[in-house]
This record gives C-alpha cells, sequence and structure tokens, in this order.
C-alpha cells in the first residue's frame, strides 16, 4: 500500500488530543466508496496508536457523541465528510445540524472538530456543489460560534481565528 500523507489539520487535531490522558477516541465520519478512499482510510488509522477506539459515524453523529464514553476526549474527523453523507442521503438539514449542536452542548471534556474551509476556492459550477459550499459555511460558523477556540490552517501552519473561554 502506498503512504497518502494525512493532511495536516489531521496531525495537528490528533497531537491537541494526544496532549490529554487517554483514552481517545476517534469518530469517523469518512466512507470508503472507493479504493482510493480505503487506502486514506488505513492511512489515518495507521497513524493512531494504541490509546486510539475508533467510532464509525458517517450518518448519525449526534448519537456517536452521546454514546462515547462521557470523559474521553472526542476528535471529530471530519465535519466536511458528514455534511456530504448527510446531503447525499437527503437529509433533513436543519434538524441534522440542529441535533449535532445539541449533542455538542451536552459533550462533557475535550472535543475537537476537524472541518475544511470549502468557501475560499472558486464559485462551484452546479448547483449541488454550491449549496454544499453555503451549507458547509453555515455549519462551519454555527460550530464556531460557542467553540472556545477556531484553528484555520494555513500550509500546514496553525493560525488561531477565536480564542475565548465561552460562548458570546
Amino acid at each position: 500500500m502506498r503512504r497518502l500523507p494525512s493532511p495536516s489539520f489531521s496531525r495537528y487535531a490528533q497531537k491537541l488530543i494526544e496532549t490529554l490522558p487517554p483514552p481517545w477516541i476517534y469518530v469517523a465520519t469518512s466512507q470508503a466508496h472507493d479504493h482510493e478512499m480505503a487506502e486514506r482510510i488505513a492511512a489515518h488509522r495507521a497513524q493512531r496508536h494504541q490509546g486510539w477506539q475508533t467510532i464509525e459515524a458517517p450518518h448519525d453523529l449526534p448519537s456517536a457523541l452521546a454514546n462515547a464514553p462521557l470523559q474521553a476526549p472526542l476528535l471529530v474527523d471530519c465535519m466536511t465528510l458528514w455534511l456530504s453523507n448527510r446531503m447525499l442521503a437527503n437529509a433533513t438539514l436543519d434538524v441534522d445540524i440542529r441535533a449535532l449542536e445539541l449533542a455538542l452542548a451536552r459533550r462533557p471534556g475535550a472535543l475537537v472538530l476537524v472541518s475544511n474551509e470549502v468557501g475560499q476556492g472558486i464559485v462551484p459550477d452546479n448547483a449541488l456543489a454550491r449549496r454544499f459550499r453555503d451549507l458547509h459555511g453555515e455549519l462551519n460558523q454555527r460550530l464556531a460560534v460557542c467553540a472556545h477556540r477556531v484553528v484555520l490552517m494555513v500550509a500546514g501552519m496553525p493560525l488561531t481565528v477565536k480564542a475565548s473561554e465561552r460562548c458570546p
């Protein structure tokens, strides 16, 4: 198997969680629909050592958050894939996002969410891609509102966008 690099934001998030005592919980939202994605998932798994437990949650992320061990630090990788999974399932996205917000608010302990910033590229040429870009931007904004910290990775470097101790 060829070695596929892990994106810098995933590596950064993993290192943040690993500063805390284990067990660490990796909540995976990806699905292996093809060989290349299966290789990427395998590469991600290979980078996590034995202190990690994995929960697969490509669709029902709120339940995965609710059922994970309460005080264990959680890494959710990634919100972008979760949103695309829900869109492709023709889900009621407002309901899903609200359920996610409630599950996050109830979650004690450390939690790191990985997401992409898709709104900085070109305007997509089709309606589905534009809708995804718009919904993804809204999701990121809603998640950032009550986050204590928001970090944007630029060229593999962390850029702190928000650092506060409480929700506005």
